[in-house]
């Protein structure tokens, strides 16, 4: 059985406790459910629903003079977010911005850093990539007249589905010349795999190919330097472990050293033309001087709401103290699954803190949906991913220790009721 006496002074010696009261923990009879998923949705802050009644009122109270007059004036709302971003995303704060989607962001980014030449038009990335990612690279790909076939190298993993850093760099330099970009995780969503950014951008750079980031399992759940490291571009959604809602608002980090190249394709819009002579409505395109030049549209306002609230609790959370307790959790569940289902689970996660982030990564076979079901029945929410494997993710601002006992306790029950094949690597 579980040692619950060692995960409780684990709890008590927490210096982040705090921050699991100023969210809303979803009940299963009466008793919060352990809650892992936050890889997938964020729990709701308790301060969400007065940030959106706020501009609720506003709206009601201002009509349109709430661009200038709200208490979060939105006609600049989205700029309240960037010191915020910045400092999770490592980056300068004209650096990062709130906008659209994840996906959509990643077609805006595409656009100008996808410019295939003749001889230079070729694409490396995961074979096991978010599906999202590889539906917009193959139409950027395609809109250029080029071939998935001629154009996309895809690198695939070990039978574990990790791709080491040596095996990403070799395939850098062996496609050399002919490579326009790189797109690649900062977290694999399926693997939990962390990727060496750093020595990505560095091989990038290299070979002269663009280089950008999918963030989205990345950002608020392991430490990140976006400027130092340099890549051309990164995007993320915020509805992960950034706790915004469902839906999202998305973001966008482009490096400071292509804010003024007026030479750079983007899909222009009139919120990313300078502020200064945008209400005069001119009929050419002068774009800012920072991230927000890709900017198409006004600030989402109740959106920007919602992730303001979460941002809010993170300001309020050392990184250090964040990515250790972090790193601590997720030892002590592996331990933990070791101890109690042994060789009945494989976890597919590595286990060097560096390449890893909250998410584990749990093979266990074909009865990986049948698995999640009968947890949820017993309060335990993970999420399945096909074809055989249980995701969970203990988070740092909300989960306890504790909790990691009474996943384990629940899996090993529904393991002992009906037994499960042994899973293969």
């Amino acid at each position: 059985m579980t040692d619950n006496a060692h995960l409780l002074a684990l709890d008590a010696a927490d210096p982040l406790a705090h921050l699991r009261t100023q969210f809303h923990l979803p009940l299963h009879h009466g008793e919060p459910q352990v809650y892992l998923c936050g890889n997938s949705l964020g729990l709701q802050p308790k301060a969400t629903r007065a940030a959106l009644e706020q501009e609720l009122d506003d709206w009601a109270r201002l009509g349109v003079e709430g661009h200038f007059h709200a208490q979060h004036s939105w006609y600049e709302t989205h700029l309240e977010l960037r010191d915020s971003l910045a400092r999770l995303a490592g980056a300068k704060p004209t650096e990062v911005a709130a906008m659209g989607s994840l996906t959509a962001n990643l077609h805006m980014a595409l656009t100008s850093f996808y410019r295939p030449t003749s001889s230079r038009f070729k694409v490396l990335m995961e074979a096991e990539m978010f599906p999202s990612d590889r539906y917009a690279m193959a139409s950027h790909i395609e809109l250029h007249h080029l071939t998935r076939e001629e154009a996309l190298i895809e690198l695939t993993g070990d039978a574990r589905g990790i791709i080491s850093t040596d095996r990403i760099i070799d395939a850098i330099r062996q496609a050399g010349d002919s490579l326009a970009l790189i797109l690649w995780s900062g977290v694999n969503y399926y693997s939990g795999q962390r990727y060496d950014l750093d020595a990505i951008a560095k091989a990038a750079r290299e070979v002269g190919a663009s280089v950008g980031f999918d963030l989205a399992h990345a950002m608020g759940n392991v430490p990140l330097t976006l400027h130092e490291t340099a890549p051309d571009f990164a995007v993320w959604c915020t509805y992960k472990y950034l706790n915004s809602g469902p839906g999202g608002v998305g973001g966008l980090f482009v490096h400071e050293r292509h804010h003024g190249d007026a030479s750079l394709h983007r899909l222009a819009g009139w919120w990313g033309n300078d502020p200064a002579t945008r209400f005069t409505m001119p009929r050419t395109f002068v774009p800012q001087h920072s991230v927000d030049a890709w900017q198409v549209s006004n600030a989402p306002v109740l959106q920007i709401a919602a992730l303001r609230a979460s941002l809010g609790l993170f300001d309020k959370a050392p990184l250090d103290a964040l990515r250790a307790k972090s790193l601590r959790m997720g030892s002590e569940l592996r331990a933990l699954l070791q101890e109690r289902l042994g060789d009945k689970v494989l976890l597919l996660t590595p286990e060097p803190s560096d390449e890893r982030g909250c998410q584990l990564s749990i093979r266990v076979g074909d009865a990986a949906r049948r698995v999640c079901d009968q947890l949820l029945a017993r309060g335990v929410v993970c999420d399945f991913r096909a074809p055989d494997v249980v995701r969970a993710a203990p988070t740092p601002l909300y989960n306890t220790f504790e909790e990691l006992g009474r996943f384990t306790e629940a899996l090993a029950a529904i393991y002992d009721e009906q037994p499960w094949e042994r899973p293969v690597c």
